[in-house]
């Protein structure tokens, strides 16, 4: 028998936006300052509830990241990264999240809007070490979404995307050391570079340097997943990569 007298609990949706880029050779994300309670004046992903029983997840997304930072959503491409459920992770009530990631290249300087105080770039690493105190459980969403990123160079030739239309070695190798956090042996970065076939290609000349040789420029190549991939190296206790 059907119970008449049961009715759907209470639970609310929200979206969260994990906005990745590069920054003065550092991985930033983009967070808020709340201008409404709970946790007024903290720092946060920006985000929302849905705005009615017909939005979609992704519309709320473009909506909230217009609305609170005045980003243009055209030119981020968000994937899904997860979906937040702690019971007690937003003291209004019973609030779902599901999170969404972008990392883009050049981002321009966001402007706060509707409830946010305040928006801006932050560091990861100040997030990490917890400089930064982020409202709800948004330290560990700004951790999954990183960890995404920096699985994202092992497979994807996105790299390539945050240096300028023809770039050195080097330039390529801040992009992998500013997202995976941790410093690169040159030779073995080469090397590493060499082995993936399409990954870059010669740019046809090369930029003067006022000492030694003219450093070697490329351009981004065809392949866009790598194989094999760039794995990173493991942590060594001086913080630097293993030699082979």
């Amino acid at each position: 028998m059907i119970d008449d007298r049961w009715k759907p609990p209470a639970i609310l949706l929200t979206v969260d936006l994990v906005i990745l880029t590069l920054r003065e050779s550092r991985l930033q994300v983009l967070l808020v300052e709340r201008g409404i309670e709970p946790y007024k004046g903290a720092q946060a992903l920006p985000g929302g509830f849905l705005q009615h029983p017909q939005e979609s997840l992704v519309a709320a997304a473009h909506r909230e990241l217009a609305e609170e930072a005045d980003l243009d959503v055209e030119t981020l491409r968000l994937e899904q990264l997860g979906v937040y459920d702690n019971p007690g992770r937003d003291p209004r009530g019973r609030v779902v999240s599901v999170a969404f990631l972008a990392i883009a290249p050049r981002l321009p300087e966001p402007i706060a809007g509707t409830d946010a105080a305040d928006a801006g770039w932050q560091p990861t690493d100040r997030v990490f070490s917890g400089e930064l105190d982020l409202a709800f459980d948004h330290r560990r969403i700004v951790t999954d979404g990183v960890e995404r990123a920096r699985a994202k160079l092992e497979h994807s030739a996105l790299a390539t995307a945050f240096c300028g239309p023809t770039f050195t070695i080097t330039d390529l190798q801040d992009v992998y050391e500013a997202v995976w956090g941790m410093p690169l042996d040159p030779r073995n970065f080469y090397r590493k570079i060499k082995k993936t076939e399409g990954f870059i290609l010669p740019a046809g000349s090369a930029r003067k340097a006022s000492t030694g040789r003219p450093a070697r420029l490329f351009r981004a190549g065809p392949r866009e997943v790598l194989y094999p991939p760039m794995i990173r190296p493991v942590d060594s206790p001086n913080g630097k990569e293993p030699a082979p």
